[in-house]
């Protein structure tokens, strides 16, 4: 044993006493020792560990016969090297150097347990001074006269390569490191290359795992003609010879690793780009050919799922070569059903996108280069492979007969699969175009035709389905065979009652379809032509309603004429349930929109009227029946606001964004006229009386705040896109400060931001003058007020910002709103309310939730930007920098060191930049250059300051800034120097 008489000497009581220690918090639990006594054992070991003396604990502790004492020992040995090994007598490093080695060789030898062997190696890595570039060499070499075993000399060589990637290195550590690594290549080829040239059935499994592994972890670092030389081995170990069969355990141990490493190969080596096809794509595909069927069939479901994987990874090696051979169809073809009879059919799903892109590719290649008879050949394989995968496809998603009793997990698993294969279905489509939809088309009509009474529609449904998952894929303006989907002779035959699943897809597919409706020719009332859409709309049920909005909202114009034909619907809907009314009078609401506005009053006064009647009904019964009448009012709520938003035009009319375009202006003409008929104007009033006696009764409630955050979102509209019964925002606002006095949530402030925003649109011609009105100025200077008495008596409560973090981003948000378009109303504010407002941001910079702070440094930017615009806000930029200036800008140093989250710096930063812009003056108290020198500077510290303050007040744009501020952060964090530092510092 290497001399270890330089080590601190321990007593053998105090050995004792730390081996007792260990086994009493390591070992196997005791009954009557509690997590209490647990936790104090461990953190008086953790602190024996930091003690100088605890060098000499390494060999005593490893020396024991209990492991988990042998495992602290190496782990001392990890935790000193990591910490203390600078503080070492450096005289001894060599020796304490050779002293671990001699260990870690003795324990391999000897045949400890692998987890303790892990920490020696780990130990090892960062052992090494600079002036020992062999260290590797060393190791191994030591390893081998102690006469250690090939796995564990492997096992030593992985942990190298992880350790050397996952180290925390930069600048010449790190190149010297990864040198070091270039150079111990030959070795570690050397080790691999004696096992992989052995004949696999004479070796230990574990041999040739811990082989591969060694592999797999070097292979980012070898060049090309390394892997090369590897090649041909690692398909030895996948081929099946009479002495090494599939039945024996060293081939599923060697046939495991061979293929993992093979796809370490194709994925993260030199050859992961799709070179070496002679040397990895072509062998690989000539044993895919001659043995995958072979290894499929005859070995254990494990290797069925190894084999998938290889046989995807193989193939998407060779995509950049040509076509491969169809060999992952055969893990479709699988009997049974996915998730309950075999798992292994979804494995190989991937391999289809990564087919059809390159295919893709080699087409593009075409357009500039000839195309070859080689290149035809080709694509027509591809085209037959497709068409056989979507027939298989559909096969594999059919559900089983009724009366199969799943488990609600294997239905869930099974709809999971069916949805992944929808994506594939998409990849077949952009190979086999009109085609693949020819062939589903066909499939329907034929099982159709050919369906008995007794037949169940697994298979009609599955087809279906199919069609419906590839719609994303179809161009709708040129896709004439859709008409046959759903033409009388496919959806007049499908079932209108009962068979739940059949009829779900088929609404799902009608809704999924929905706009290709819009691209057919509007038909009048009384054509003699066949009318799709009304086709599809008398298949679809009063519980279709999410298929029928789709249809509709898309169908507006086409289906305006036919209003007449909703009055039934209207008429029914007592029979519909009431959580799928709201549903049903969007889209009827949706097709009035389309009517002229004049003629729209009568059907919206229909729909309307009765909403606001019921809501009448249910504030009647609040006292005798609280909790319904509750319920019918949120449900009426509801679907006042499905009326709102099916009353809104569609966002994708052309031309209809423009307030000053003339056109624009017709329209909003056209609307204003009926909204001043007394009939619009009375059911405007009903509609507002009714919202504001349910904020009156149950602004607390939480569904009632929700069901009215989604009406006045609906409700409310820009001017060009307003319609008869829009409310305007200033009312509601006044409403939701009511429900803030009463209750503060962040609901009530985020719609308190989207409706001041209402009051002041963006203008939509740079020409144009933007500022608000007068009324929109009146009604924010009688809000804020209130909107900030609520929110900063709620947060001014110890602990009530870190307790509500929702509130306090929505609080900010709808504060910098107002600073952006209502500034002045900051300047108007009763005397103190400002600086406590301010004050409360400032506090908010000091908090660890990130999207609290963001908002609050959002809020204090944007205030001190507008506030700089204009010369009458001069007063209060003044007010704000000069009070409040110095503070701030403490907050954001403060932030840099340490107190504020790091991913919030880059906010810090641009705040620092506008500050250091807009109070450069002196006037403000000395001005920020002023602040920053005095804040700094009050403490000694580092010569960073001095660089920083100097490069921020030098600065002339915010970049230098940046840099300055993000260099400053790391060394007060102290984390300058390392690569973790820098990987996260803001750009």
């Amino acid at each position: 044993m290497t001399d270890s008489s330089f080590l601190p000497t321990l007593s053998q009581f105090d050995v004792e006493r730390a081996s007792q220690l260990i086994q009493q918090a390591y070992g196997p639990p005791a009954g009557s020792t509690s997590p209490d006594t647990l936790r104090s054992l461990q953190t008086e070991l953790f602190e024996i560990q930091k003690k100088p003396e605890a060098w000499g604990l390494v060999i005593p502790l490893l020396n024991h016969e209990d492991q988990s004492v042998q495992f602290f020992g190496a782990h001392t040995a990890q935790v000193k090297i990591a910490r203390d090994w600078d503080a070492f007598p450096q005289d001894h490093a060599e020796s304490l150097r050779d002293l671990l080695i001699s260990l870690t060789a003795h324990s391999t030898a000897i045949g400890r347990s692998k987890f303790i062997l892990r920490k020696q190696f780990v130990a090892l890595v960062p052992v090494h001074p600079t002036r020992w570039p062999d260290w590797i060499m060393s190791c191994v070499s030591a390893f081998s006269r102690a006469g250690s075993p090939p796995e564990n000399i492997h096992d030593f060589l992985e942990i190298v390569a992880e350790e050397v990637w996952a180290a925390d290195l930069v600048g010449g550590q790190k190149s010297q490191m990864h040198q070091t690594l270039l150079d111990s290549i030959p070795l570690v080829l050397q080790a691999i290359n004696a096992t992989l040239t052995a004949r696999p059935e004479s070796l230990p499994p574990k041999e040739i795992a811990s082989s591969l592994k060694c592999l797999q972890a070097w292979i980012p670092l070898l060049r090309a003609n390394d892997v090369t030389s590897l090649i041909q081995p690692l398909i030895s170990l996948l081929t099946p010879t009479p002495a090494y069969t599939p039945a024996s355990p060293t081939f599923s141990t060697a046939f495991i690793s061979a293929s993992d490493s093979l796809q370490e190969i194709m994925s993260k080596s030199t050859l992961a780009d799709g070179s070496g096809s002679k040397t990895l794509t072509e062998p690989l595909l000539d044993w895919l050919d001659t043995y995958g069927s072979q290894i499929i069939a005859t070995c254990s479901i494990p290797m069925e799922k190894v084999s998938a994987r290889s046989s995807t990874a193989y193939a998407s090696s060779s995509l950049h070569w040509g076509i491969t051979p169809p060999l992952d169809a055969c893990f479709y073809w699988l009997p049974g059903y996915y998730g309950v009879d075999e798992e292994e059919s979804e494995m190989t799903l991937g391999f289809w996108y990564l087919f059809q892109e390159a295919l893709r590719e080699r087409r593009t290649m075409g357009t500039y280069f000839e195309k070859s008879a080689e290149h035809d050949e080709q694509m027509l394989i591809a085209k037959a492979v497709y068409s056989e995968l979507v027939k298989v496809l559909r096969r594999k998603i059919t559900f089983p007969p009724p009366g199969t009793n799943w488990a609600k997990d294997q239905v869930e698993k099974f709809q999971t699969y069916r949805r992944d294969v929808g994506d594939t279905l998409i990849n077949a489509y952009y190979v086999l175009r009109d085609a693949m939809l020819v062939f589903y088309i066909r499939d329907l009509e034929e099982h159709l035709a050919r369906r008995q009474e007794h037949e169940g529609w697994q298979e009609i449904e599955a087809s279906l389905h199919c069609i419906m998952c590839i719609q994303e894929s179809l161009d709708l303006d040129n896709t004439p065979l859709l008409a046959r989907v759903f033409s009388p002779n496919i959806l007049g035959r499908l079932p209108n009652t009962g068979h739940g699943r059949i009829r779900r897809t088929t609404l799902s597919t009608i809704g999924t379809y929905a706009t290709w409706f819009s691209t057919l020719p509007i038909l009048p009332p009384n054509s003699s032509e066949p009318n799709l859409l009304l086709n599809v709309l008398g298949t679809l049920c009063l519980q279709a309603a999410v298929a029928l909005r789709n249809l509709c909202d898309a169908n507006r114009k086409a289906l305006a004429p036919h209003i007449a034909a909703f009055g039934e619907l209207h008429a029914g809907l007592e029979s519909i349930p009431d959580s799928e009314k709201s549903k049903v009078l969007q889209s009827i609401a949706s097709v009035i929109q389309a009517l002229p506005p004049d003629q729209a009053i009568p059907p919206v006064e229909g729909i309307v009227n009765p909403i606001v009647q019921k809501i009448g009904t249910a504030l009647q019964s609040s006292t005798s029946l609280p909790d319904e009448a509750r319920q019918m009012a949120v449900l009426q709520l509801e679907i006042l606001s499905g009326v709102a938003k099916g009353l809104t035009r569609t966002t994708d009319e052309p031309g209809m964004y423009d307030e000053t375009d003339p056109k624009v202006q017709a329209e909003v003409q056209k609307v204003q006229a009926p909204r001043d008929d007394l009939r619009m104007v009375k059911l405007r009033e009903d509609i507002f009386g009714a919202i504001r006696t349910v904020v009156d009764l149950w602004s607390r409630d939480a569904d009632v705040c929700h069901a009215l955050s989604d009406l006045f979102k609906s409700i409310t509209s820009l001017p060009s896109d307003i319609t008869l019964i829009s409310l305007p925002a200033g009312p509601l606002l006044e409403l939701v400060c009511l429900a803030a006095q009463r209750q503060l949530t962040a609901v009530w402030l985020s719609l308190a931001t989207i409706l001041i925003a209402q009051l002041n649109p963006p203008p939509f011609s740079l020409t144009l003058k933007a500022g608000p009105s007068a009324e929109a100025e009146a009604v924010v200077a009688n809000t804020l007020p209130v909107l900030l008495q609520c929110a900063l008596g709620a947060l001014g409560v110890p602990g009530a910002m870190e307790a509500n973090p929702d509130i306090v981003q929505e609080f900010f948000g709808c504060m910098e709103r107002v600073a952006q378009d209502f500034t002045h109303a900051f300047g108007n504010l009763p005397p103190g309310a400002l600086d406590a407002l301010v004050q409360c941001a400032i506090t908010a910079l000091t908090l660890q939730e990130r999207y609290s702070l963001v908002s609050a440094c959002t809020f204090l930017g944007t205030l001190i930007n507008r506030s700089s615009v204009k010369e009458e806000l001069a007063p209060l930029k003044r007010m704000l920098l000069s009070v409040h200036g110095k503070t701030l800008m403490r907050s954001i140093l403060q932030g840099f060191a340490a107190v504020a989250p790091r991913s919030v710096v880059p906010n810090l930063i641009e705040l620092l930049g506008t500050l250091m812009t807009r109070g450069a003056s002196t006037e403000y108290n000395g001005g920020a250059a002023h602040w920053m020198r005095e804040i700094l500077f009050s403490v000694s510290g580092p010569d960073a300051k001095e660089r920083f303050v100097k490069s921020v007040i030098g600065s002339r744009n915010l970049r230098r800034t940046r840099d300055a501020a993000n260099q400053f952060t790391l060394v007060a964090r102290g984390l300058e120097g390392s690569s973790f530092g820098y990987a996260s510092v803001s750009m």
